[in-house]
């Protein structure tokens, strides 16, 4: 045979000698069941043992060593491949020296029941492996000579090693399938839990919905009316309630934006429906509402100013009016400084106010704001600090990452 002819032989070989030849503990796992009915193969292993040791080696001199090979089902519940190896090295012993006549029937069932436990815990190549050497030692003896039994006796094993490789194999397609269908009911669990989570947003939604937009909608009305309510009023207390009124119909917009972001999931596809979203387009808007508010804030945009991606023009928009306005709730009469500096690859945001020269109020809020900035920093893999000034203000800072794009440069500052 030539060098290409003993590659597959040396591979089978190699193969055989990896699954085979192992001292690796494989105990064999209890039924699933209540309490001691798990242990019931394990039981019945050894009273199988117990009774071939007794019972079987009566009638045959040197009976402690079929004793010991009987014994190998027992050891062979936590080890059975080198309780399998054991059994084979000394099956030619009880098949070829007449005195061991009558235990040579046990002998064979016992090494049938230790293909068994090997083929359970095994995959089934290695059960082929060890019906397979089993066979060609039963087969191989019987021609030899040896004091087996007639034919039959040798059609009767082999019969038996293929029921047992069978059963083997159903018992295994059970466990791996009752494996399965584990997963899927933990699969199934979590989709539930995930489910939960969807119907308790789109409450969530439904309440946030049916309240707050309910007590918008009436300030917008009542802004609008109000005018009319009162002869000749003064211009600054009808753009005031103007500004009242628009400011409730952009919360209502973006009310009616976090509503459909909470549906999103229940909708084919999980889209939102489709709505402009704030970008830094916006960024004059957002400050005149500001300053409308009493706050002294100031812009300065520096760098390279290009369109950026959505995501990273929402949350920055976000970033600057979520600072904002707790420097309103928590820096009466301040001042604020808006610094956004464009990069080649970041877009860098600082939000500084000075301390307040009037005592703040209690706030309504949940307190869940610098959490909202950090998480829509964290989104986009950005840098983000907040923390006191040493001039008794405040700091927001974030490092969003940006792709590169060539643009035209403008540097403008916008004061109050």
């Amino acid at each position: 045979m030539d060098r290409t002819g003993r590659r597959p032989v040396r591979a089978a070989l190699r193969t055989v000698r990896k699954d085979l030849f192992t001292l690796a503990p494989q105990p064999m796992p209890p039924m699933s069941g209540p309490g001691p009915l798990r242990w019931l193969p394990h039981g019945a292993v050894v009273m199988v043992a117990v009774f071939a040791a007794v019972s079987a080696t009566e009638d045959i001199p040197l009976r402690p060593l079929g004793m010991l090979h009987a014994a190998l089902l027992v050891p062979a519940l936590r080890r059975p491949l080198p309780a399998w190896w054991l059994s084979l090295v000394t099956l030619p012993v009880f098949s070829l020296y007449p005195p061991f006549a009558p235990y040579t029937g046990w002998a064979w069932a016992v090494q049938a029941g230790l293909s068994f436990l090997v083929a359970l815990r095994n995959p089934p190549r290695v059960t082929a492996e060890t019906v397979g050497l089993s066979t060609a030692l039963l087969l191989g003896l019987q021609l030899a000579g040896g004091r087996i039994g007639p034919w039959y006796f040798t059609v009767i094993v082999l019969v038996l090693f293929a029921l047992v490789a069978a059963a083997a194999t159903g018992v295994r397609r059970t466990r791996e399938v009752r494996v399965r269908l584990a997963e899927q009911e933990r699969a199934l669990a979590q989709e539930r839990a995930h489910r939960t989570v969807l119907e308790e947003r789109a409450r969530i939604a439904r309440e946030l919905h049916d309240v707050v937009a309910h007590h918008m909608s009436v300030i917008s009305i009542q802004a609008e009316a109000a005018p009319y309510r009162v002869a000749d009023p003064p211009r600054e207390l009808v753009a005031a309630l103007a500004d009242i009124r628009a400011g409730a119909l952009e919360g209502l917009t973006e009310l009616r934006r976090l509503l459909g972001v909470l549906r999103s999931e229940d909708r084919p596809g999980g889209r939102a429906p489709e709505a402009p979203q704030p970008t830094l387009e916006r960024l004059d808007d957002l400050l005149a509402g500001v300053r409308a508010a009493g706050l002294d804030v100031r812009a300065v945009v520096s760098g390279t100013r290009r369109p950026l991606p959505e995501g990273v023009e929402l949350s920055a928009y976000r970033i600057v009016q979520e600072a904002l306005s707790n420097t309103l709730r928590h820096a009466p009469g301040g001042s604020a400084r808006v610094e956004l500096a464009y990069t080649e690859t970041a877009l860098r945001l600082r939000i500084r106010n000075g301390p307040g020269t009037s005592a703040a109020g209690p706030s309504p809020g949940a307190g869940h704001g610098l959490l909202g900035m950090r998480e829509r920093a964290a989104m986009l893999g950005a840098e983000f600090s907040a923390g006191p000034a040493p001039d008794g203000g405040y700091e927001v800072a974030a490092l969003l990452p940006v792709p590169a794009a060539p643009a035209v440069r403008t540097d403008r500052e916008q004061t109050a």
